[in-house]
């Protein structure tokens, strides 16, 4: 097989991966089984050494889990060879095969590689809302989900102490936004917390605790068909959680949000959680996209950009087991972990000058945990509702683990919760200035195309 254009002839070549999510560990732990030592070099890109299990985010949120419990380490076992860079992608050059990264210490360096693997995720969809990136809390990352529960219990301490009517009632109203699965789990774990706490705080007015769920969309997770989506509303609304449909955030304050049908809600807690877009590192690339998702083939390759793989929820990935036309893989857990495996056989594939497979899976179903015994699933098309949703949903979360420690640990705390309840102790996030949405992403931090060719040809310049 002839040597592709930029690849490296003498030493082995250099595969890079860019993104530790569902996808890229996928791909990254099938490239060392499937590898010999010799036919390449393995290097991952991600500024945290774990694979984050982002689905139990929201019961870390409202402490039924321990964050390491779903932080799997990419280290754990001695197996694994791949070299890990501390750090992000912040813009790739295609046509010289170069990636930029900033590292954890803010330091920028270029990578070469002979083929890279973009599996850089999503992050937060956020709109030009006054005051929504400076006020509100996001739920995508390991960090957003500990400091929310600190600053929940912190409203609780603080509307307990308070001796202001306004004040009180201020802190113990909750807004989130979003009425998907995130935003649904996140409301409705944090809700069973705050419901938990009142017999902890006996000078607390249990009527003064206000959940609001708001969408702009007419239904509540349109995914799961309309039977299961009302059921989960109206076991939202048993427990007293506000939910409001086809309303959205008109501008976003310090104490109050204003929603778009003129009501004025005083809180110091907004959570967002409506939607996430591809990272920002696919517009470094010049290449086409489609919904801001980068455009590939069947095979997850780039078309006219040899040694270039694109997977998960950042990459556009036609959707053969659906059957329609122009349809493609939807951002899921599920459709990643399975594309991380095909893209590195077909990269492997690619070293050794055999054909590609296609990418197929359909949709083994949908699990939404409400928490204690609430749930809805839609596991193969079968409706359940109640303590059997509940048992797939927690099954099917606990099976997809990749390590037996995280399953141990994520059941120990299931127990634990189950016997012992909630605490409410607070990890000392509040302590710090004040973090919202904007401080924890870092979608700022990308360069522009032009940019990352500057950046490319002055460290080729500077090279000896």
């Amino acid at each position: 097989m002839e040597p592709q254009k930029g690849m490296n002839t003498v030493t082995r070549p250099r595969i890079l991966v860019v993104g530790a999510g569902f996808a890229g560990v996928g791909c990254v732990r099938r490239l060392e089984r499937k590898l010999a030592p010799d036919e390449a070099d393995v290097t991952l890109v991600t500024p945290f050494a774990y694979q984050l299990y982002l689905p139990l985010l929201p019961q870390v949120a409202s402490g039924v889990l321990t964050p390491q419990s779903i932080a799997l380490s990419l280290r754990r076992s001695r197996k694994y060879r791949t070299r890990i860079i501390p750090g992000g992608a912040i813009g790739v050059d295609l046509d010289a095969k170069v990636c930029v990264i900033r590292t954890i210490t803010d330091k920028i360096v270029n990578e070469p590689y002979d083929y890279i693997v973009l599996a850089p995720g999503s992050v937060t969809r956020t709109f030009d809302i006054p005051g929504l990136t400076e006020h509100a809390f996001g739920m995508k990352t390991l960090a957003e989900a500990a400091y929310i529960r600190d600053h929940v219990i912190s409203q609780l301490d603080l509307a307990d102490a308070s001796d202001d009517p306004a004040e009180r009632a201020a802190r113990l109203q909750f807004v989130v936004v979003g009425g998907g699965y995130a935003g649904t789990e996140t409301a409705a774990c944090l809700q069973r917390l705050t419901h938990a706490a009142l017999q902890r705080y006996p000078r607390m007015d249990p009527h003064l605790i206000k959940w609001h769920l708001i969408d702009i969309a007419p239904k509540l997770m349109p995914e799961l068909g309309d039977k299961l989506g009302r059921s989960a509303q109206e076991i939202l609304k048993r427990r007293g959680i506000d939910v409001s449909l086809g309303v959205s955030i008109d501008k976003a304050g310090a104490e109050e949000v204003t929603f778009t049908d003129g009501r004025v809600v005083p809180t110091h807690t907004l959570i967002w959680t409506a939607g996430v877009v591809a990272s920002p590192l696919i517009a470094t690339l010049g290449a086409e996209t489609v919904r801001g998702r980068l455009a590939v083939t069947a095979e997850m390759t780039l078309p006219g950009h040899d040694g270039v793989f694109a997977l998960g929820d950042a990459a556009a990935v036609p959707d053969e087991a659906a059957g329609g036309p122009g349809a493609i893989c939807p951002p899921t857990a599920q459709h990643a972990m399975r594309q991380g495996r095909r893209g590195a056989e077909n990269l492997i594939a690619t070293l050794r000058g055999q054909p590609l497979q296609p990418y197929q899976h359909r949709d083994l179903g949908l699990v939404v945990d409400l928490g204690g015994k609430d749930a809805v699933s839609k596991p193969l098309g079968v409706e359940l509702r109640g303590v059997p949703a509940q048992a797939v949903a927690r099954g099917y979360h606990w099976s997809a683990l990749r390590t037996n420690v995280a399953k141990a640990r994520v059941m120990t705390n299931w127990l634990l919760n189950a016997i012992a309840g909630d605490d409410f102790v607070r990890t000392g996030f509040q302590a710090r200035r004040p973090a919202r949405l904007k401080d924890f992403e870092f979608t700022d931090s990308y360069l522009t195309p032009e940019q990352v060719r500057a950046r490319v040809q002055r460290g080729t310049a500077e090279r000896p």
